[in-house]
């Protein structure tokens, strides 16, 4: 080894306890305020860290092949049959490979898991307004990082190449079919030829190198935007300002300590609970399908956007035919996660918002807001619900053409619907809380006025709740017009947006009545009467 590099490594050794000293103390001059809304984000890195592991004990023993064999193994009503090598190996794992079937389920348990940490993510961040400017970036992330969860656990759903994952897979090639022009081409390059093609094998990279990689980028990503731009506080103050917790190592505990939780109860899960029993479903089969068969919770959206659509809604064009009844569900859930993605940037257009927000909102406190909120959610919800519409359809003696029905008049009436009640459940909390600043809170204490009137005692509110009950209003920006005094249509709907977007607030309480202010009016109003 030539003599100046190893002098520059042995300097680099040296420096490296120094730097990693320098490293802590900076983690340690961070403070974390607890909420449990940050639990979240923990449970998601601890079912990302169980799914790798898990993950690597399964690709050994598993055979990413659509090869044809004899099964031979111990499960006897599946002894003799045909199947392909990738669903003999998992028949393997489960009944021969010792702690096999606990890693597959445990594994299992937390692809199911993991998406519903971060849709609670999305929605704790949607409703307090946490991806206002200077987070805009890390919400496209978490949007990101939901969709590459579902092509992770879609591409693993198929793997096991039983019958329930092989009637997925056939749904799915039916959809690629359907695409104008390309369709014939996109099947082709996904199959790898006729169905069931090379399916398993282009699915195995996508699923163990190519959609965890990418995660872990985002999540990294998302790390490093937290840590630069810093936690944002609750609509919280208090007295004396809580500088809460050290980074490290109190925060990093106390979230190690979560992620042991989150896996020990996965684990749990994996040994008590059964799913995805393969051996019960049974290889897949290109010329059969599975009765009443559901995909992962996750992937319900999808399949109960295709149930919706009316029957035979397809037309001619050119000579091609074109199915209305996969392109719009397609089109809808992909304008859908679009309006996900680009929303902060509308709301900061609409409102001209470029301040830089620390600090949450209160979701009573901008009502447009958390209405359009609830009516995605119900919008979603309408769309995965549908996918279990054969299974309400049996479970509870309906016909399965009126739960059909009864869910396309939701899917179009009920957003609009629960946005506006939502909007006036949002203006009712904030003159509830009105009254709470300019009266005190009630106490149940009647007491008895000289004059001989009665009125119940309040407690006023001190500093800190006032400033935490406040509402300030979302101001209108009305459209802004060019030098020649013309407004343009773009500018004059912003103007519209933003009036509709501040609507809702109640006037914000001025003055500060104490208790024996409120008494003496109480008592006023009790000996008129």
């Amino acid at each position: 080894m030539p003599v100046d590099r190893r002098r520059r490594l042995t300097k680099l050794a040296a420096l490296a306890p120094a730097r990693a000293s320098a490293l802590a103390s900076a983690l340690a001059r961070r403070r974390v305020r607890l909420h449990w809304s940050n639990l979240f984000g923990v449970v998601t890195f601890a079912c990302l860290l169980v799914l790798t592991v898990t993950g690597i004990l399964l690709a050994f023993p598993y055979t990413p092949s659509g090869e044809l064999v004899t099964y031979d193994g111990p499960y006897e009503p599946l002894q003799g049959a045909t199947v392909t090598e990738a669903f003999a190996s998992m028949m393997y794992i489960s009944f021969e490979q010792t702690g096999g079937l606990l890693v597959r389920q445990t594994h299992h348990w937390a692809a199911l898991v993991m998406p519903a940490s971060i849709i609670m993510q999305l929605l704790v961040t949607f409703f307090s307004g946490g991806f206002r400017r200077p987070r805009q970036l890390s919400w496209v992330l978490l949007v990101g990082a939901f969709i590459l969860t579902l092509a992770a656990g879609w591409s693993g759903y198929a793997l096991p190449d039983d019958m329930l994952s092989g009637t997925g897979l056939r749904i799915v090639e039916g959809v690629v079919l359907s695409i104008p022009f390309i369709g014939v081409w996109a099947a082709n390059l996904m199959f790898g030829g006729p169905f069931p093609g090379q399916i398993i094998e282009n699915l195995y990279p996508l699923h163990v190198a190519i959609a965890p990689a990418l995660i872990v980028v985002v999540i990294a990503a998302r790390a490093a935007l937290a840590l630069r731009h810093g936690q944002p506080e609750q609509a919280r103050p208090e007295p004396v300002p809580s500088l809460g917790l050290r980074l490290w190592p109190d925060a990093a505990f106390r979230a190690a300590g979560m992620g042991g939780i989150t896996g020990a109860v996965l684990v749990l899960l994996g040994a008590t609970s059964t799913i995805s029993p393969v051996w019960s479903y049974g290889p897949a089969s290109v010329g059969e399908v599975g009765a009443g068969s559901q995909p992962d919770w996750y992937m319900g959206f999808l399949d109960g956007a295709l149930r919706l659509v009316p029957v035979g809604w397809e037309t001619e064009w050119m000579g091609w035919t074109v199915t209305l009844a996969t392109l719009v569900p397609m089109a809808v859930v992909g304008l859908y996660f679009g309006l996900l993605v680009v929303y902060p940037y509308v709301e900061s257009w609409v409102n001209q918002d470029r301040e830089v927000h620390n600090v949450l909102d209160r979701p009573r406190n901008v009502p447009v807001r958390t209405g359009i909120g609830v009516a995605g959610a119900l919008f979603y919800g309408v769309l995965w619900g549908a996918a279990s519409a054969d299974i309400v359809s049996t479970e509870f003696s309906v016909s399965f053409e009126s739960v059909i029905t009864a869910l396309q008049v939701t899917l179009f009436v009920g957003p609009p619907l629960a946005f506006e009640v939502t909007r006036r459940i949002c203006i009712g909390l904030q003159r509830k809380d009105r009254e709470i600043v300019l009266h005190g809170h009630e106490t149940g204490r009647i007491v008895r006025m000289p004059n001989g009137g009665y009125a119940e005692v309040h407690q006023a509110v001190d500093d800190a709740e006032r400033a935490r009950l406040a509402v300030v209003p979302v101001p209108a920006t009305p459209g802004h017009a060019d030098g020649n005094g013309h407004l343009s249509g773009r500018e004059r709907l912003r103007g519209a947006l933003s009036r509709r977007f501040g609507t809702g607030h109640v006037a914000p309480a001025r003055g500060r009545a104490g208790v024996r202010g409120h008494l003496s009016r109480s008592a006023g109003s009790s000996s008129g009467r």
